[in-house]
């Protein structure tokens, strides 16, 4: 991941860039975002595959904003990938 660039940040809603990055990444953190009490909408799109960054956005209820929610979701999508890790190492001994 290169950048992060806030696109805009409000109460209830919070637009990033992500360069360097593509579907991969986006498609796992939309998902857990998705699974976070608080959110309402979380989305992202890539307009140009080959040249495009993703464009995520993320809207909440009051309760949590945006931001926290991320930051949860983040945290799920590496303690999943930390868990993944342990389990790949497993097979290799």
């Amino acid at each position: 991941m290169e950048d992060i660039v806030v696109i805009k940040d409000i109460k209830t809603e919070l637009e990033i860039e992500v360069h360097g990055e593509s579907h991969s990444i986006c498609n796992i953190l939309r998902k857990y975002l998705m699974e976070v009490d608080d959110v309402k909408h979380a989305v992202y799109g890539i307009d140009h595959p080959l040249i495009g960054n993703p464009i995520i956005t993320i809207k909440t209820s009051n309760k949590k904003t945006p931001k926290k929610s991320l930051l949860l979701a983040a945290n799920k999508v590496k303690d999943t990938t930390d868990e993944f890790k342990r389990l790949i190492e497993s097979i290799n001994d």
